[in-house]
């Protein structure tokens, strides 16, 4: 089954960078993979994606700060944050889908996954 294994989290100031990273495994094919945030009692929130292909999307709150990347032959991808703000405070999830699209706010809705890594922007 597919399993995605987030890192990178951390607790900064604003204007700060960070960089998350997410290693996915038990797939063989390429799905469309994002991630989304969310703050406790809160919706989820997508933040980018990236689908198979490479191409990529953003949330217009993050467009031109965050940067989603893949190796694929390292099944990882990261996001690059620039700029952060404190309401980019939140839990970031790494997700995955095989049948999903591959815009930003379908992140939220992909079927797998991970636990999440904290990011605190104060």
């Amino acid at each position: 089954h597919v399993q995605l294994v987030e890192s990178g989290g951390d607790s900064v100031q604003a204007g700060e960078s960070l960089r998350l990273s997410c290693v996915a495994s038990g797939y063989t094919l390429p799905m469309n993979m994002g991630w989304f945030r969310r703050l406790p009692g809160q919706e989820r929130e997508g933040v980018a994606a990236i689908a198979g292909d490479g191409r990529t999307d953003y949330a217009d709150s993050v467009k031109g700060r965050f940067t989603i990347s893949r190796d694929g032959a390292k099944n990882i991808i990261e996001l690059q944050m620039h700029s952060l703000k404190p309401e980019d405070t939140a839990t970031y999830y790494c997700a995955a889908d095989g049948l999903s699209g591959s815009s930003y706010d379908e992140v939220p809705y992909f079927a797998y996954s991970g636990q999440g890594t904290q990011v605190t922007v104060s």
